[in-house]
């Protein structure tokens, strides 16, 4: 009987994630056992006990609400005990039918011939039907900071790391690797287990087609938002969910080689640069009488 323990970690979007759940629901074959670890991270809106109705056996990890994706996962992971394989998955996702079916399968072709990969399944968005989230590969050796998702085919492709959103990952590959580095705020630990991984000698690779439905993080209201303020978007990409530099600083130098420092430094010197050039052009489309007439300032 193969052991298959699902990760998750959820906070105060209890439909999203009986959603997800119920997706899981079928997704076992009769040779292989499920259980799930779900990291709380603090919710008060009765995420936990929703869950639970729907999974008894579900193990709750408790979090206070300051955890964020990398270190609620790592502690999930922790907490899983006795298993063959792990599941990330995010609780936005939904689910195909056999979608686990699909993983498995993969992992199976691919050990077969001497592989230790970590094994993706790919994500469409429930809308449009793009894809979302996937394995993602280096653009270049000389932008080793910049990746490109992986679209999946009828057969396994070959990636260079991963989005976390939904990743099969084998024992033996988390006793070489060890857990998601909770020293992350929330991304780019994904992208950092999967370098990690390959540069211990495991493979990452993408499952044929989508497994299941997860809508991308939106550009409005994110640091990348071009119609919000310099400021705003300063802010917005030193919080957890943006670029925060210690996160950011962590990868870089792990992952960007002898010119880490350039990498580090690039993006929060291209908003401040962005910034400027948005005030001077600003200031250029009002023009010297452009000012509030004295109606208006009255």
């Amino acid at each position: 009987m193969t052991s298959v323990v699902v990760v998750m970690a959820c906070h105060n979007r209890r439909d999203t994630t009986v959603q997800c759940l119920r997706s899981l629901a079928g997704q076992c074959p009769p040779d292989v056992s499920l259980r799930i670890v779900l990291t709380d991270d603090g919710s008060t809106d009765g995420t936990a006990a929703a869950a639970r109705a729907i999974w008894p056996g579900i193990h709750v990890v408790q979090g206070d609400g300051s955890l964020f994706w990398a270190k609620a996962m790592a502690l999930a992971v922790s907490a899983a005990e006795n298993y063959d394989f792990l599941l990330w998955l995010n609780d936005d996702v939904v689910l195909d039918p056999g979608a686990l079916r699909c993983l498995l399968a993969t992992h199976r072709v691919l050990a077969s011939s001497g592989q230790d990969p970590l094994v993706v399944g790919a994500l469409r968005d429930p809308r449009t039907g793009t894809v979302t989230y996937s394995g993602v590969v280096r653009q270049s050796s000389t932008r080793p900071t910049r990746f490109t998702k992986v679209a999946p085919a009828h057969h396994p492709l070959a990636a260079d790391t991963m989005n976390g959103n939904l990743v099969l990952v084998p024992r033996n590959v988390v006793e070489r690797v060890g857990l998601i580095d909770a020293e992350f705020h929330h991304g780019m630990a994904d992208f950092d287990y999967g370098l990690r991984a390959g540069a211990l000698g495991c493979t990452v690779w993408v499952a044929p087609g989508t497994l299941g439905t997860c809508a991308g993080n939106p550009v409005a209201g994110s640091h990348a938002d071009p119609t919000l303020s310099g400021w705003a978007r300063w802010r917005l990409m030193r919080a957890p969910k943006g670029l925060p530099p210690r996160s950011w600083l962590r990868f870089t130098r792990r992952h960007a080689g002898p010119l880490w420092p350039v990498y580090w430094l690039w993006p929060y010197l291209r908003l401040i640069v962005d910034g400027m050039l948005m005030r001077n052009r600003g200031r250029a489309s009002r023009g010297p009488g452009s000012g509030p007439s004295h109606a208006a300032r009255a």
